[in-house]
Order: C-alpha cells, then structure tokens, then sequence
C-alpha cells in the first residue's frame, strides 16, 4: 500500500521543459550533415567546418578517395591479385573484353532492330502441319583408318566419302510426325556438334549439305516455314563453327586478332583452311545446298580479302535465279539478307537487288507449276500466301532499316506495278517505319482499295495500316477519312473472328484522335456484331484489349461512362474470370488517374457496380493473395468517394458499401475507419460543440463501428477497433458508447488464442496482447468513471480478465503487464493528468482527489504488487534466475520512475530489488551502470538530494 501512498508528485511541464532538446544555432552557409558531399583529391585539403583549422597533409587524397572508385582503374586488391596470378590471362580476358566493347561501337545494326531470334518462336508455333513428313537419313558411321596410311590414301577416303554421299548412300524414313520430325533435325544438330568436336570435319559438311538438300522439299508445304527455321539454325551453328575454327588458327603466341582484322594479317595456314572449305562447298553439286552451306560460312571471307563479302553477295543473289520453286526461292533470299545483316549490314545494295529480283519473278507464284502443285496438295491460295510472309516481311525489314524515304516511295510504286498485290503491300506495311506510313496512309488506302486481293484478304491490309496509325499520327486533316474508309471495310466483315482482330486494332486509332461520340460509335458497332451467336465468347482476349485501349485514353472517369455503350460493352464479359480481370483493370485505372475525390452519382453507381462484380467472385477456393488485392482496388475507390459536408449521404454510402462488401474483411475495416474519420471531422466542424442533430448523427457513426466490429474474424483487428472507436466515441463525448466499446474489448481478451497466423506464420500472441494492453491503459486514464458502475470498474474489470488468463508457464507477460498498471494507476493520482480529451471530465476533475478515490487507487495498487513479488519469489529456481533479474530490474526502474523515494520503506523495496537483480551474476554490467549514472544525475536536480542516499546504498558486483 506504501506504494500510491508515496507515489511521485509530478509536474508534467517542468519536467517537459526540462526533457526538451537544447537548441543550437547552426550557419547554413558554413556547413550542413544534409549537403551533397563532393571528393576533391588533393595534396593540401582546406577544411572550412566551423572550429577546425587549416591542415595540410600528404595522405590526405588517400583518405578522401571512394574506395570504390579504385575498381574503375584496376587498382583493386582483387584486380592487383588476379594480375599477379596470371597476367597473361589478364591480358587476353581485357583484350576480349575490349573486343567486345569494340564491336559493339562499330556495329551497324543498332539495338532498335529486330532480331531473327525474337521472329523464330512465333513462325514456329503458326506453321504447323497434321500431314506425315519425311526425311533422309545418311549413314555417318566414320570409317576405320590405319595409323600409318599415306596423306594421298586419307584425301581419297574423304573424297568417296563425299560421293557416298551425292550418289545416295542415304535411306529415307517415311511417316514421321512434325514432332518426330523436329526431334531428327535436333539430333542432326547434335550430331553435327559432337563431329566437329571429334575432328571429324568431313562428317559435319556431310550432316550440312543432307540438312540443306531438305529446303528444296515442299511436299508438306504449309510446314515449309517451319523445316526453314530449324534447318537454317544448323547452318548458323556450322558456319559459326568453321569461323571460329579458323580465328583460333590465326592466333599467334597466345595473342588473338582484333575484331576489325585486316587479311594481311592472317596467316598463311588460316588462309589455306579457309581457301580449302570454300572448294569443298563448290564442289557440291547440287544448286541449293551449295548455295545455302556457303551462305553459312559468308563470314569466312574476311579471312581472305577485303573486298570477299560485297564479292559474294551479288554472285549469291543470282544463284537464287536458278532456283525454280518461288517459295524456296523467296526463303533462300531471307537467308542470304539474315547473314548480309549479320557480317555486311553496310552492303544494301545487294539486300535491295536481292528483293527487287523477288519482284521480277512475283508473277510465278500464279504459274500453272505453282498451281497444279496446290491442287496436289489440296492448299488454297489464301493459305499459299501466307507462307510467304516470314520471308518477305525479313526482307522487306533489312531493306528499311533505317532506309530513307525515297526507298519507300520507291517500293510502293513497284507495288503499284505489280497491280497493287496484297500481299507485298501488306509487308512493305509490316516493315517500313510507322511514321513514313502514318504520313502516307491516304496513298495506302488508295493502294489498298485498288488492290488486287487475289487471296490476301483486304481487311488485313487495314489492319496492318491500324497497328501503323497506333504508333504514328497521320496529317490531321485525313484523320477522319481515314477512319470513314477503314470502318466501311471492317464493318461488312462477316466473319466475328476476322472483324474483331480489325477493330481491335483501330479502337486505339479512334481513341487517340476523336471524341466520345466516335468511340461510342466503334463501341456499338462492336456489340452490335460480336453479340448474335455469342460470338463474343470466343473473342475474350480481344475485347479485353479494347476495354485497355478505352481506359488508357480515357481516364476522366465522368467521360468514359458519359461513353452510352461502355457499360453494355462490358456486359459482353459473361465469363467471371474474364468479367473480373476487366473490372480490376478499370478499378486500377480509377485509382491511378483520379486525383480528386468524386460524388458523381453516374461514376458512383458504375464502380459500384464494377466493384460488387470483383467482391462476389469471392468463394471458399480464392486465394489470399487475390483477396488482398480485390480489397486493395474497392478500398482505394471507397477512399475517393466524398460528399463534402453532405455527412449524413457519406455516411448512406457507406452503409451501403457495407452491405455490398460483407466478404471482404479489409474492407469492412476500412469502412469502420472511415466512418471513425466521419464523426471526427464532423467535431472538426462543429468545433467539439455538438447540436443535438450532429450529436445525434455521431452517435449513429458510432453504433455503425460497433455493429460491424463483432463481423470481423481477426481477433486483434477487433480488439484495435474497439479501443479506436471507443476514443472516437469519448472525443465526441459519447461517454456510454465509449463505456460499450471498452466493456467489448474488456470481455474479448480471453478469446486470445495462445497462437495467432502472422501473414500466414503462426506467431505466439502474447507480444501483440501486451501491446494492445498498453495502449488501452493509456486510454483508460482519461475515461471517466460511470456513476452507476462503481470506482474504476473498467481498470478492475480488465485486472480480473488479465488475472484469469491463462499464460505460457515460461512468459513473464503477465507481470509487465502488471507493472505497466502501476505506471497507470501513479498517473492516476496526480491533481492534473498529464493529458485529457477536450471537453470531456476526467476523474481528476470528477473526484478532485478525493481520499475515498484515492484508498480504492491504493487497494488496486496493494493487489498488483503483491502479484509481481510472488512472482518473482517463484523464479528463485536456477533455471529461472536470469529471468528474476530482468523482472526485478524492470520493477525497480517503475519504483525509480513513479515512486517518491523518500519514503524509507519504498527506498528499501527499491534497494532489495536493485540486489535482486544482481544476486546471481545474471544483470546486464552496461545497464547496471547507465542506471546508476542516471540516478546521480538525478541527485543533482533540485528536490532530488535523496538520489545521493539512495546511490550510495546500491553496489554495483562483478560477474564473478
């Protein structure tokens, strides 16, 4: 009982003023921690901080140096060990990195261009066939030589080996499937790889020319672009190899070519090897395979003159004339402009006779040959064209890279000529510029309109002009022309999958240029024919590029449903898992764009709408994840709904959000916090008087929280509420609310479980209890005590709960609880509390210090302390005793704190408890002695003289 009877009198603001950080005046212009710092090297270093004098040193540069600016030069330790290590490879790894860096310098072809790489999946995945393939097989079994044969014997062996070869040694193997088919030239790849490995270079020309003679086979035709990828990435792999082969014979002690090698410096040997592949693959005697394995190995040339590749290439090109089936033809000139790319991105002369030569035997893709080869195969020509397309596009995208204008102009009058064929004009689209199409787009459509389709629908054409316009911007005066003449075509489309792909593409081009009342049109002509039939079911992914494309441009969310068909656009999307990926795009948007808050009762009701769409695709098999972000998009738009001061509308809102949103736990925590916010703003406005309308009002934001807490699942998201929106009631001095909402909390805390799931981890509970029960003391202070209820009834009713709990048997938790009340009840005391809420009486007014309020306070306190000394009796044993020390210390700091140490008997309990702690060798030295300055610090502050006594009466014992 001595305790409260001797608790500490405070003056909070003295001891405020005292607690208070001294301030210094500080010269901005001299020095700030805050300014950038900036290095200077230099022998002499001037310091002008403020007290420092002039130095001057000669290590000063050493010591203001980045440390980490050393590895720029090579001065690191690790860079200075490796030299030492190993210096020659030091030099050859610097040289190849120097190299690299080179190349990429002088390269031609810049990273805007697109790789042949990024092109091969998708030709991959669009040609396919169900039809049996074929393909031959050789016989690579290497034959048995022996060890002392003469070199004439060995270069005959070779020799028949070749002609084995050409003459047939093959057998061909029938009905394999395109995977069956794949899985051969795979291991014809392999194969190749593991010859050369094994120097046996006979072998890999063998597997090349076999792999090339496949490209003049269009049995399968529609697979024809597909065989060309897969064959023609084994003849990057063998004119890689020869290459390099050739490089590491011209490397001469140790140090290699540098990349932009001249041929006077290769040697004689390199020259010969190079001289000897190049006639082994004129000797081959069919036209293709010779043409493709030296295309292979075009880069070898630089071995043997400057002028080798712009040499070849020409003579290349016109081998091709000699190939008579126009689709190998056109594949074979794709090959040729990959690898001129590739080694000679300089030479455009041969790229662009290689394609006009193209455009001189256009006409025998409508020969009879050509014909009556599709009539065998049963292909139609719409089909045939499109087996064009890889090759010409490539072609087409080497030829306009970074091409000037005139060669655009130069190819649509060649196209022109050619009767405007769909085909080529499609991809002299699909490869020129967006911005040199974009200007001509009048001339196109001309163009398109006169064409001959002959197979090549002209609805693709206008699609490739759309995705052009998506990324360029015609003249303005065209615009609506454009878009006029372009709708006619995409509008008389039958077919639901062809129209979608057009208008998918020109929705962007309508959004960029026009107004709503256009958009709204595009929007209707859509429905209009992606709703008979259903037809919209098989056309989700498209719609929902739409929709994208409307909201992107569209962010002013009152004009986009001012838009009269945007929302029966979206009730196209009848799949929910569809339905609700568009409804979190919209949401996201929402959120990203709308900067201030909204009571539009047009944009209110659609994202209602929207928003109730996301919240009922909630069921038992939704993840968490997803949850979370469902709650994310409807809290941000709950967030942006504002009514002003309209409060009673805001609070309707959210009642009807409630109502909506039930299985979404984090919005309905939001909405509690938010109707929080409502009755505090409405204070704010009132200015804490309340008239009997908004106190009325008040009172009905807070049986809002209170009825919505109980709904909640998460216990300590209940019990946070309930002393959040126990503190909003008493602010808005709501005093039996608040009583409610402190009894609710008070009665919940033996529900606490002993674990609890922390983002999907179960964590022990009692950190989180002993928080929230701080800060509930902290609030308990200032809450008046109920007439009818009796002296305190909260804190006793809260001490009974904290009593009955059932606590781990190795957790203290209880007892600091128990100290903390101590703190509270000292607070409790004093004349003044240390802080109120504004217009509402706290027990220090209420009973103004009345005795028979104190004696309860000292009933309380009596309870509380004789709880804490028998536990800590209870840690006597020897696995308990560091536990002891730590709970006598922290009871010790609370006397120190509270208490009014010039009471004998208070200053004894505080002493014992200082040995206490110290009894077993288990305290903490450093803390120990922080205490004891602090407490003679304290001795000498005025009225704080017994301090002295008291720091002369606690020893400080060693560990041992």
């Amino acid at each position: 009982s001595f305790f409260l009877r001797h608790a500490r009198s405070r003056n909070y603001v003295s001891e405020s003023e005292v607690c208070k950080l001294e301030s210094v005046p500080l010269d901005f212009g001299d020095y700030h921690p805050l300014k950038p710092i900036t290095v200077t090297e230099s022998k002499t270093k001037k310091m002008n901080r403020k007290g420092s004098t002039s130095s001057t040193s000669s290590s000063s540069s050493s010591s203001v140096m980045d440390p980490l600016s050393s590895v720029l030069d090579g001065t690191d330790p690790l860079s200075l060990f490796a030299a030492a290590a190993d210096p020659v490879t030091t030099t050859a790894t610097m040289d190849s990195t120097r190299k690299k860096r080179d190349k990429d310098d002088s390269s031609a072809v810049g990273s805007d261009f697109e790789p042949w790489s990024s092109k091969r999946g998708e030709i991959l995945s669009r040609y396919t066939t169900t039809e049996k393939l074929s393909i031959v097989s050789g016989s690579f079994s290497r034959k048995a030589t022996t060890t002392g044969s003469a070199v004439s014997e060995k270069v005959r062996t070779r020799l028949e080996e070749l002609d084995d070869l050409e003459e047939g040694s093959q057998k061909e193997l029938l009905n394999l499937t395109q995977q069956d088919y794949m899985n051969r030239i795979e291991e014809l790849n392999q194969s190749l790889k593991d010859a050369w490995s094994s120097d046996q270079k006979v072998k890999a020309l063998k597997i090349v020319i076999q792999c090339s003679k496949l490209l003049s086979d269009t049995t399968v035709i529609q697979f024809y672009p597909s065989k060309f990828v897969l064959i023609t990435d084994i003849l990057d792999t063998f004119g890689k190899l020869v290459y390099e082969r050739i490089l590491s014979m011209c490397v001469d002690s140790r140090v290699s070519l540098p990349d932009n090698f001249s041929p006077e410096s290769v040697n004689d040997t390199a020259k010969e090897t190079c001289l000897n592949w190049f006639f082994k693959i004129a000797s081959i005697r069919e036209l293709i395979p010779r043409f493709y394995v030296e295309a292979a190995i075009l880069k070898c040339n630089k071995f043997l003159s400057k002028t080798g590749i712009s040499e070849c290439l020409p003579r290349l090109t016109s081998m091709i004339r000699g190939i008579g089936d126009p689709l190998v033809a056109v594949y074979a000139r794709a090959y040729l402009c990959r690898v001129g790319m590739e080694v000679a991105p300089q030479l455009k002369e041969s790229l662009n006779k290689n394609f006009f030569d193209f455009l001189l035997t256009f006409k025998q893709i409508h020969g009879d040959t050509v014909q009556n080869q599709l009539v065998v195969q049963c292909v139609e020509i719409p089909l045939y064209l499109t087996l064009y397309s890889p090759a010409i596009d490539w072609i087409l995208q080497c030829i306009a890279y970074r091409a000037p204008e005139v060669l655009l102009t130069e190819m649509m009058e060649r196209c022109r000529k050619l009767g405007n064929n769909a085909l080529l004009l499609n991809s002299v689209m699909s490869a020129f510029r967006a911005e040199f199409i974009a200007a001509r787009s009048m001339d196109f459509i001309g163009m398109i309109k006169e064409c001959d389709e002959s197979g090549f629908p002209k609805h693709l054409l206008f699609r490739s002009l759309g995705l052009n316009l998506a990324l360029a911007d015609p003249p303005e005066n065209d615009r609506l022309q454009i878009l006029n003449e372009a709708w006619k075509v995409i509008t008389k489309l039958k077919n639901p999958q062809d129209y979608i792909n057009c208008a998918e593409v020109w929705v962007e081009y309508t959004c960029r240029h026009f107004t709503n009342r256009e958009i709204n049109t595009v929007l209707a002509d859509v429905i209009k024919h992606m709703t008979p039939d259903r037809a919209f079911e098989d056309a989700y992914p498209q719609l929902q590029s739409i929709i994208q494309k409307v909201i992107t441009y569209i962010y002013d969310f009152s004009l986009l449903f001012s838009v009269e068909k945007f929302l029966p656009f979206l009730d196209m999307f009848q799949k929910e898992s569809v339905r609700v990926e568009v409804c979190k795009c919209i949401m996201e948007s929402f959120i990203k764009h709308q900067q201030e808050s909204t009571k539009d009762p047009v944009i209110l009701n659609a994202l209602l709408h929207i928003c109730k769409t996301m919240h009922d695709s909630v069921n038992a098999l939704t993840l968490e994840d997803e949850k979370r972000m469902l709650a994310a998009l409807i809290n941000g738009f709950i967030k942006m709904v504002s009514f002003g001061r309209d409060f009673e509308q805001q609070l309707s809102f959210y009642v009807e959000a409630r109502s909506m949103f039930c299985n979404l736990e984090p919005v309905l925590v939001q909405l509690i916090h938010s109707v929080n916010q409502l009755a505090m703003e409405t204070r704010k406005v009132m200015k804490g008087n309340h008239s009997r309308k908004t106190a009325a009002f008040v009172r009905a934001c807070v049986a809002f929280c209170f009825i919505t807490i109980p709904s909640l699942s998460s216990i300590f998201t209940r019990l946070n509420l309930y002393l959040h929106s126990g503190q909003v009631a008493l602010a808005n001095q709501c005093l039996s609310q608040a009583d409610a909402f402190f009894k609710a909390a008070v009665s919940l805390v033996p529900e606490v479980p002993k674990m609890i799931s922390v983002d999907g981890k179960m964590r022990p509970s009692d950190a989180f209890l002993l928080e929230f029960l701080c800060n509930f003391f902290s609030t308990l202070l200032v809450v008046p005590d109920h007439p009818e209820q009796g002296v305190l009834f909260l804190v006793r009713g809260l001490l009974n709960v904290i009593q009955d709990y059932t606590w781990e048997d190795n957790s203290d938790d209880k007892v600091r609880i128990y100290t903390n009340v101590l703190h509270l009840l000292s607070a409790m005391t004093q004349e003044a509390y240390i802080y109120h809420v504004d217009k509402v009486d706290s027990n220090d007014t209420l009973y103004g210090g009345d005795s028979k309020f104190l004696t309860e306070i000292n009933k309380l306190c009596e309870t509380v302390i004789a709880q804490i000394l028998d536990h800590l009796k209870t840690l006597g044993k020897e696995e308990t005793l560091k536990r002891q020390s730590q709970l006598a210390l922290y009871f010790f700091n609370t006397i120190l704190a509270h208490g009014d140490l010039r009471n004998n008997k208070l200053n004894q309990l505080s002493v014992n408890l200082w040995n206490l702690a110290q009894k077993h060798g288990f305290a903490d030295t450093k803390t120990m002695v922080k205490t004891l300055e602090y407490i003679k610090r304290r001795s000498r502050q005025p009225e704080m003289s017994h301090f002295t006594d008291l720091a002369l009466r606690l020893p400080l014992q060693s560990r041992t």
